[in-house]
């Protein structure tokens, strides 16, 4: 359930003036700075919105699409204790997120770079370009939240059996950007 502006969609719950003007439906292309200036102010202003929409479900990663343009797609993930992702890069996408509770482990590498390890705590905000995977866990006893933008949109994840797994150079951003209509559809198929 989205509303919807001219080229962009909005959560329901963050349909106000202050989203219009930040989501930037007419920027084709964000940066690594950007995202994270987008995820961190989201995170930030918008933090009792954001707890209203957050849930959690014991069997999977919850989340909720917050706003998709044609250049950036941004999302409300929430984390139960043992919950993770696998390691992954985001298919040529760069991307941001800002932990809105709780505390976040991330374990990332750059292609030929050593594997790192970082606990991001509350308000910890990052950005990163398209040659980077990683893989994001709960490893604390209380639930966790994140907001998460990437940019271009909806460009599909490849997952790894580990980080000293994925190749010598992620691909670059794909060629070809699809309309908002197209990434509405993918959007509902998918999540972040």
């Amino acid at each position: 359930m989205t509303s919807t502006l001219a080229l962009a969609d909005l959560h329901p719950e963050l349909d106000v003036r202050l989203v219009h003007d930040i989501i930037h439906p007419e920027r084709e292309l964000w940066s690594p700075r950007q995202l994270r200036d987008l995820t961190s102010f989201v995170a930030s202003e918008l933090t009792t919105p954001l707890l209203d929409i957050l849930d959690f479900d014991p069997s999977k990663r919850w989340w909720a699409r917050l706003g998709l343009t044609e250049g950036v797609e941004l999302w409300l993930l929430s984390w139960l204790p043992g919950q993770g992702t696998e390691p992954h890069d985001h298919g040529g996408s760069s991307g941001s997120f800002t932990v809105l509770k709780g505390e976040l482990t991330e374990n990332y590498r750059y292609p030929a770079g050593p594997i790192r390890s970082a606990k991001r705590p509350v308000g910890a905000s990052l950005g990163f370009g398209s040659g980077r995977a990683h893989e994001v866990h709960n490893l604390g006893t209380t639930g966790a939240a994140s907001v998460h933008a990437y940019s271009p949109p909806l460009i599909p994840t490849r997952e790894y059996a580990s980080l000293a797994d994925i190749p010598a150079e992620i691909p670059p951003l794909p060629a070809q950007r699809l309309p908002l209509d197209q990434l509405r559809v993918l959007a509902d198929l998918e999540g972040p």
